[in-house]
């Protein structure tokens, strides 16, 4: 129903080439240049800087970008009412998450959701809280899991306080034997995530003056677990992260309490998709149940 060119445009942003846009929505590579060209000169601006690799945005087209995406996406949501009146409850949804929300709820989520909605399509793009929050705001996807706060113009549910935890060596034990206190952590490695040390992980870092030489970085949590284990220093990971990762290494709280805030953040406009109203009501069912005494659940 909307303008053909704001698709091509939108495709042509998601896949980087006119070539491979061409193949997902099954035209010409001619006809999307045609399009792309077609909406440049209507709007009076390019788009696109083309090089031999493919395409990026200007500075310009990232601007509109946001606008394009509302549109396309109103259209889907006018489509799901327009189904869901005739009883048909299609459509779709594009969850956002991070790697331990990915690993430990999504895919009961999903499969719950599949089972009472098998004619919506699903789909999970992963990423970090920066990620996810930017995703959301241009409406590249529908809903997604982050950390408090969010500052961005977003619908936001905080859910739970995941507590953050230290995991040391296998045979390292705090002086109290119960929990890190600062004579602990003193001139010890710590080895983390990148994308980490910008929120929660850092206030507990700086609280224990822990400078920058001290610090290592890994790619995922599984590998800050492999390193703590053969005792290349220590990690600071979340419970929920904690889960479903293996090695021979201990977890102890920290002497003051440190949690992340976990949060789900949806676009205002898509907020109000059927969809993806029926996504956020099955999350919140299932982290009901799964947290019955600790769920957060208010909007900000």
């Amino acid at each position: 129903m909307a303008n053909f060119a704001y698709e091509v445009f939108a495709t042509v942003v998601a896949q980087k080439t006119f070539y491979q846009a061409a193949a997902t929505l099954n035209v010409t590579p001619s006809a999307v240049s045609h399009s792309v060209n077609q909406l440049e000169k209507a709007l009076g601006f390019p788009l696109f800087i083309r090089n031999r690799s493919g395409v990026e945005l200007t500075s310009d087209g990232q601007q509109v970008l946001p606008y394009v995406q509302e549109i396309l996406n109103t259209e889907s949501n006018l489509r799901q009412v327009a189904d869901n009146i005739q009883g048909l409850h299609s459509g779709s949804v594009r969850i956002g998450g991070f790697s331990s929300v990915c690993i430990n709820w999504l895919p009961r989520i999903i499969r719950r959701f599949n089972h009472e909605y098998p004619d919506i399509e699903i789909s999970v793009v992963q990423g970090n809280f920066n990620e996810i929050t930017k995703w959301a705001k241009i409406g590249t996807i529908d809903v997604g899991f982050t950390s408090l706060p969010v500052n961005d113009n977003l619908l936001a549910h905080a859910l739970i306080n995941d507590p953050i935890y230290c995991v040391t060596p296998a045979g390292f034990v705090p002086a109290n034997g119960q929990y890190m206190t600062k004579a602990d952590v003193m001139d010890q490695n710590f080895i983390l995530q990148q994308s980490d040390y910008d929120r929660d992980t850092k206030l507990a870092l700086d609280h224990y003056h822990v400078t920058n030489n001290f610090l290592r970085f890994s790619i995922d949590d599984q590998s800050i677990i492999s390193m703590v284990e053969s005792g290349l220093g220590m990690g600071i990971l979340p419970k929920l992260a904690l889960k479903k990762l293996t090695g021979d290494v201990n977890t102890y709280p920290f002497a003051e309490p440190y949690n992340r805030e976990i949060a789900l953040v949806a676009n205002k406009t898509q907020a109000t998709a059927p969809s993806t109203a029926m996504m956020i009501r099955a999350i919140k069912q299932f982290l009901t149940t799964e947290y019955p005494n600790e769920m957060l659940w208010r909007s900000r």
